[in-house]
Parts: C-alpha cells; structure tokens; sequence
C-alpha cells in the first residue's frame, strides 16, 4: 500500500511541475498573455498613425489647399502679391 501512495505522490508530484516549471505553464501562459497585450496596444497606436497619413493622402489627392499649407509650412513658400513676415522670440 505504500508503494502504491508513493507511486500516486510521485505522479501527482510530476504533473503539478509540469503545470508550474513544464512547457506551457502557468508563467508561460502568463508571459504569453503579456507579450500579446502590449503587441495589441502597438497596434493600436500604428492602427491611428496609419489612419492619420491615410487621410492625410487623401487631403493631398483632393486638392490644392493642403499642398499649399504644406509647401508654406514646410518650405516656406509664398504666393505672389505676399509678404513674407518672421516673428522670433526672445528667450
């Protein structure tokens, strides 16, 4: 009878590392979970990023004034008739 308890011990012993140490335990699963969160919220901030340069093509696509603003931003460009003024601050 006590081989046979210790038999039962010892299986029940080498499932439960199994569970906690093995392949696909508890901290693996845990740490699985974890790495997807995080690549769910990176996703999240490229799903916006995204959705902002495509609209921004589409702004480009449609018309003149948003090559326009880029090209005064950007490039500093003025239109004929303009006069160009540069405020700097003192600091």
């Amino acid at each position: 009878m006590k081989i046979l308890t210790a038999i039962l011990l010892f299986l029940f012993l080498l499932l439960q590392y199994d569970l906690w140490v093995g392949d696909g335990s508890m901290a693996t699963v845990h740490h699985l979970q974890q790495a997807v969160q995080n690549q769910q919220q990176e996703n999240t901030k490229l799903k916006q990023r995204n959705a902002a340069l495509v609209a921004d093509v589409e702004d480009l696509k449609q018309g003149q004034e948003a090559v326009e603003e880029r090209a005064r931003t950007e490039l500093g460009m003025i239109k004929k008739g303009e006069t160009f003024i540069q405020v700097t601050s003192d600091k």
